[in-house]
């Protein structure tokens, strides 16, 4: 089912949200895009926006800050993995080579998070869901259909996340890939960077499902986005890898239904 209703199991993928120096601006670029409803959210919370669609939570857009008088960080989406407890996770991840860059930290009444990176630099947060579960709409066009971790190093990914509760198995179908899973679940995916341009660094990539995979991209481009790796068809169906116009990546799929038999 498309529609979420209870809250995730830990180390699942969870949220979304996107950090940009136009925060308006991107309101209207998604909203455009991927047809999603949101506004700047009261000042006590940072303005943070949760983006719905169908009046469902789909995805948080928020402005980046500066902290003490550094440059803002670069415009980019951040998967959430759910926890169970973030604080015993944030522990886990300094034991295990990773780095806290946000300390955790409630949220209102609606969850505690904390923002980390793994051994290999991929930066990625925690949510423990309270009045707020997370995506409350996902696997279905203008929402997150699937995460994926791009690695330059697959051992050390491999052994830090397993800490996390997120096991690692060959995907079948797709050499050189391989499935995130969580409880023997396939939750996501994770490959090298071996085929991606010289100095992409390690990273969480976020896909949404779309209808049409051509006419998306098209509608990006018109809006000022920008193309990475132009649509293709590979086994689980029809994507690109984009950014908008504020230079957040992510990718667009429209997937083909498993095969059945």
């Amino acid at each position: 089912m498309p529609e979420v209703t209870r809250p995730y199991e830990p180390g699942v993928p969870c949220w979304v949200d996107l950090m940009v120096p136009d925060q308006q601006a991107a309101l209207d670029f998604y909203r455009d895009l991927f047809g999603w409803q949101g506004e700047i959210g009261p000042a006590e919370n940072g303005g943070y926006a949760v983006c719905s669609l169908n009046g469902k939570a789909v995805a948080g857009i928020m402005t980046a800050m500066s902290p003490d008088d550094q440059p803002p960080p670069p415009p980019a989406w951040t998967t959430y993995l759910a926890s169970a407890d973030v604080d015993a996770s944030a522990q886990a991840i300094s034991k295990h080579g990773g780095a806290v860059r946000t300390p955790a930290m409630d949220v209102l009444t609606l969850g505690r998070m904390a923002v980390a990176s793994d051994p290999t630099g991929a930066v990625f947060g925690l949510w423990h869901a309270k009045d707020f579960i997370g995506s409350q709409l996902v696997n279905e066009p203008g929402t997150v259909i699937w995460s994926e971790l791009d690695t330059s190093d697959l051992d050390a990914a491999t052994a830090f996340y397993s800490a996390l509760g997120v096991e690692t198995a060959p995907m079948d179908g797709a050499p050189d890939y391989f499935a995130l899973q969580v409880a023997g679940r396939t939750i996501g995916g994770m490959q090298g960077l071996d085929k991606m341009p010289e100095g992409t660094p390690s990273h969480w990539l976020t896909y949404f499902s779309v209808d049409d995979t051509d006419s998306t991209v098209d509608a990006l481009t018109r809006a000022g986005g920008s193309v990475l790796i132009p649509p293709f068809d590979m086994v689980a169906g029809r994507m690109a890898v984009v950014k908008d116009p504020q230079g957040g990546l992510f990718a667009v799929i429209n997937a083909r239904p498993p095969e059945t038999g």
